[in-house]
């Protein structure tokens, strides 16, 4: 039986999730009493939100010209920060479908997934979707594809993924247009993992894609990666309910359950191989994907002891959580972090700003733990007197100042698409994040791109909002990391009663140093309760203070039993008052509560 192996790839919000529910139906893979909205979207959070967020694998089969095809698609996620999903979908197939929405047209992700297509190698089919809306311009659209992507416009496919208009048509293409897979390469079995999750019963789960030779129930197998061996207990494939199967032969995708216990003995992107005949090679893999954005997670009951005291068991938790997530999306990092405010927790490593925020939601739900998150950082590369470089995460990781000749902070290539009366506005949006301004391309009447280079940290907090803001709702945008440039940054520390909190310390540009310090003392003042002596709050970029703010005693009326008498009297008082204010000062030391942490990290700016 032909097989064709291809993914879904578009812009959120294009369509891709409906058009697979409606493949779904048409090669009659789901009856139309079993199906739903949303089908391949598995986690409540993909279906409260309206977004894929993992990549799914469906095997489905199809008759062209009397003869049947078996097809295996995977759905894709739409948004920039799950595009390591999408490279990882797009190494396992020979195709894709590029899914373009009939009233939006070619937005940044529509560009950012083509290009990551085509560097695959893959054969592309353009599908207009939505056409049945009464705002729908497909021949415009169609023009657009052509223009900036360079896909025939007459090679557009016509569909409406929520009536069923077009599918048939779309799935006879698949067959006829997209290339059958590459023949082994290889005698000896390989088999690339693309994705695996965790099951309490049957242990790690493993997705895989086979490339040479086949696989069989009962095969004794090797991990090339960690050499680890197992042996196969079930195969199956999604169709897309799970399905067992005795074999997975040349070109074929399933799931693999081999009482795989440990979640280290599996990696996304290691080759699977028979240990009685190992391949000498293994397949490629993937690119590491770059961490974009730092914070950290701690246990929200975590004390600032050692996690042995009486804490370990949140602090467990979380790692345990934190571990099996991993397994399911690889492109998060971790690692042990403490804080002297809020204890033991990790220091956690993401693609972007919905990254960081689909992770907490999915380790408070899936592992049931309860998070406290730090504002997100952007990392630094640190130049010593020395000449060596050093890579930080957090500002408080920062060398002594007498050691720094120079820091570097991230840069991105922002790709914006926006209407053509929006364009000063954002101009004037990216001037004043420090950005450069790069190129303007004219895509169609009426719409633009822009090309911009802008510090990672400035668009990490809320220029997407800002942009929509302007845009209404109009305008998109995709990022690239394109190094790291040298600025004039300086660590900004924050001192309560003369004394400096690490956990508050932030690196800034100069030039908003003191609007940011201001910032934070002010959120500081508000959430520290008053002492017996007024505690100044400070910060500082070196010993130069740059901002203050005071937080007054709480004071006795020592002068309420003072009925008549000389002036003295009471100034007497007084002065006894100031003196005792002053060696408590000295002597005394300030309790800042957890609520005062979160205040200024929660919000970052």
């Amino acid at each position: 039986m032909p097989i064709r192996n291809f993914s879904i790839i578009a812009h959120i919000d294009h369509g891709k999730s409906t058009l697979a529910d409606r493949l779904l139906q048409a090669t009659h893979a789901v009856s139309d009493r079993e199906a739903r909205e949303q089908m391949l979207d598995s986690m409540d959070l993909e279906r409260e939100r309206g977004i894929t967020i993992k990549a799914s694998a469906v095997t489905v089969q199809h008759t062209y010209k009397g003869q049947e095809y078996e097809l295996n698609f995977i759905d894709t996620p739409g948004h920039v920060d799950f595009a390591y999903e999408v490279s990882r979908a797009l190494t396992a197939c020979e195709g894709a479908i590029l899914v373009v929405d009939a009233t939006q047209g070619v937005e940044a992700q529509t560009v950012a997934n083509a290009y990551l297509a085509v560097e695959n190698n893959l054969e592309l089919i353009p599908v207009i979707n939505k056409i049945d809306l009464p705002a729908a311009q497909p021949e415009r659209v169609a023009m657009e594809i052509e223009q900036v992507l360079g896909l025939p416009a007459e090679d557009c496919m016509y569909v409406s993924a929520k009536t069923g208009k077009g599918i048939t048509e779309l799935l006879d293409a698949i067959c006829e247009k997209l290339p059958p897979p590459r023949p082994p390469e290889v005698e000896e079995t390989r088999a690339l993992i693309f994705d695996s999750n965790y099951d309490d019963y049957r242990g790690v789960i493993v997705y895989f894609r086979v490339f040479d030779g086949e696989l069989n129930v009962g095969d004794k197998i090797r991990m090339m990666g960690t050499g680890r061996t197992f042996q196969i207990t079930e195969l199956g494939r999604h169709r897309p309910q799970p399905e067992k199967v005795k074999t997975l032969g040349h070109a074929q995708v399933g799931y693999m359950v081999a009482a795989i216990k440990t979640l280290e003995d599996v990696r996304v992107g290691d080759t699977i191989t028979l240990d009685a005949r190992p391949a000498s090679q293994p397949l490629p893999g993937y690119k590491e994907p770059q961490q974009m954005v730092f914070c950290d997670f701690y246990p929200a009951t975590a004390s600032a002891e050692s996690p042995s005291a009486g804490k370990k068991g949140e602090f467990e938790a979380l790692r345990d959580a934190i571990n099996r997530l991993h397994l399911n999306d690889a492109s998060f990092t971790f690692e042990t972090e403490h804080s002297e405010a809020l204890g033991f927790g990790f220091r956690c490593g993401f693609l972007g700003l919905l990254h960081m925020d689909i992770v907490q939601e999915r380790l408070e739900r899936e592992g049931g733990v309860e998070i406290v998150q730090t504002a997100p950082t952007v990392s630094y590369q640190v130049e010593l007197t020395g000449g060596e470089i050093v890579e930080i995460h957090n500002p408080a990781d920062l060398p002594d100042p007498s050691t720094i000749r120079s820091i570097r902070e991230p840069i991105v290539k922002v790709e914006i698409i926006c209407p053509t009366e929006n364009i000063g506005d954002l101009m004037r949006l990216c001037e004043g994040r420090r950005g450069t301004f790069k190129a303007q391309k004219f895509i169609s009447e009426g719409r633009q791109i822009l090309d911009y280079e802008l510090p990672l940290a400035e668009i990490i907090y809320d220029f997407y909002d800002k942009l929509k803001s302007i845009t209404r709702g109009y305008g998109t945008m995709d990022y690239d990391i394109v190094g790291y440039r040298q600025d004039r940054l300086a660590k900004v520390s924050i001192l309560v009663n003369n004394v400096p909190v690490e956990a508050l310390s932030l690196i800034c540009h100069r030039d908003n140093a003191e609007q940011r310090s201001r910032l934070i003392l002010q959120k500081l003042k508000k959430q520290i309760d008053r002492h017996q002596f007024e505690i100044p709050l400070q910060a500082a970029i070196g010993g130069k203070i740059i901002a203050r703010e005071s937080i007054k005693a709480v004071r006795k009326n020592v002068t309420a039993k003072c009925y008549g008498g000389d002036i003295t009297r009471k100034r007497k008082l007084l002065e006894k008052q100031k003196e005792g204010k002053k060696r408590m000062k000295t002597i005394g030391s300030v309790t800042i509560p957890q609520e005062a942490f979160m205040a200024v990290l929660d919000q970052g700016e």
